[in-house]
């Protein structure tokens, strides 16, 4: 994975949100508490019951890209908190 900068992080979240606001209407609530790993480049969504199904299905795709990553149905601290959250359990 390349090192990035925080303009590349924050311009992939912009980005991602944005693609997110335009296809939630397809995910939720069916899909409330699975999650979307979203390409930015290619704008296709993965979806998985957790984070690493999502990003797992996205990289066979698109193996050297970033993604943005939001569970379904909750809001951006609420996503961030449950994926620090696996990283502890997992570690």
């Amino acid at each position: 994975m390349t090192n990035l900068h925080q303009k590349e992080i924050s311009d992939v979240a912009e980005k991602g949100a944005e693609i997110y606001d335009a296809v939630k209407a397809t995910y939720e609530p069916q899909e409330k508490g699975k999650f979307l790993a979203i390409d930015v480049v290619s704008k296709s969504a993965y979806l998985g019951i957790s984070s690493a199904e999502a990003l797992t299905k996205a990289r066979k795709e698109h193996p050297d890209r970033i993604f943005y990553v939001v569970k379904i149905g909750y809001d951006v601290a609420e996503t961030m908190a449950h994926m620090l959250f696996q990283t502890k359990i997992a570690a």
